[in-house]
């Protein structure tokens, strides 16, 4: 069995990213195979190697795995990022669900031709539905759930700084998920990743989205691509 971790996705953020900052919170070295071509994935199909023939696709203790959100569970519960009771897995996974929800409105901007227009209401969402709930959390917690890092701490990061790149000064009326934020940045493997050179890609631009529209041979459908690339 191998003990390298694969990691087989386009050059960008995109659905593997949260994999990529959960792999390296826990201190877990990994490879990466970007697709730029659509005979790459062709042969990926052929091959076998995508279940119900989406991305991301991470190979991990002599397995493929697809679908982020199994993949996400399996990091997290080996480990040891996950809860250590039913209970505990269960609102690190409600968490983890909302933010991934949140997240995913920010993703599809970069396929949507009024994306712009949808800005507004993603601030807004976040400041009235998301944000408080995990401002309410970290009053008086160094952790949202268990007391130590988990899963829904590191999207929790990951997720508000994707919304600071967007929205400048959302966190001011949010000073525990601030102060989460400078704790959370001194982990040494996290550190390591937002570092210059470190494995965290940039915000997504036109270069990433042709890329992907023409590895999955979409011409104007953007819609398609959530669906090749997965929810």
């Amino acid at each position: 069995m191998s003990s390298k971790v694969v990691l087989t996705y386009f050059n960008g953020r995109g659905k593997m990213e949260s994999i990529r900052w959960l792999l390296a919170t826990a201190g877990v070295e990994f490879e990466e195979v970007f697709l730029t071509t659509r005979e790459q994935y062709l042969k990926l199909l052929s091959d076998g190697a995508l279940l119900f023939q989406q991305l991301p696709l991470v190979e991990i203790d002599g397995m493929k795995l697809i679908q982020s959100k199994a993949i996400l569970n399996y990091i997290a519960e080996k480990y040891n990022l996950h809860g250590k009771d039913p209970e505990e897995r269960v609102r690190i996974n409600m968490y983890a669900e909302g933010l991934i929800d949140h997240m995913e409105m920010i993703m599809a901007l970069i396929y949507q031709p009024d994306a712009e227009s949808k800005l507004p209401n993603i601030e807004a969402k976040a400041k009235e539905r998301y944000l408080p709930v995990f401002e309410k959390a970290l009053c008086g917690a160094v952790h949202l759930v268990g007391g130590r890092m988990t899963l829904a701490d590191v999207l929790l990061m990951e997720c508000s700084l994707m919304l600071e790149e967007k929205f400048t000064g959302i966190l001011c009326d949010f000073p525990n998920i601030k102060s989460f934020q400078g704790r959370m940045g001194r982990h040494p493997g996290i550190k390591k990743f937002l570092e210059p050179g470190g494995k965290r890609k940039p915000q997504p631009d036109v270069c990433y989205r042709q890329t992907v529209m023409r590895v999955f041979a979409v011409q104007s459908e953007a819609s398609a691509i959530p669906t090749l690339i997965q929810p």
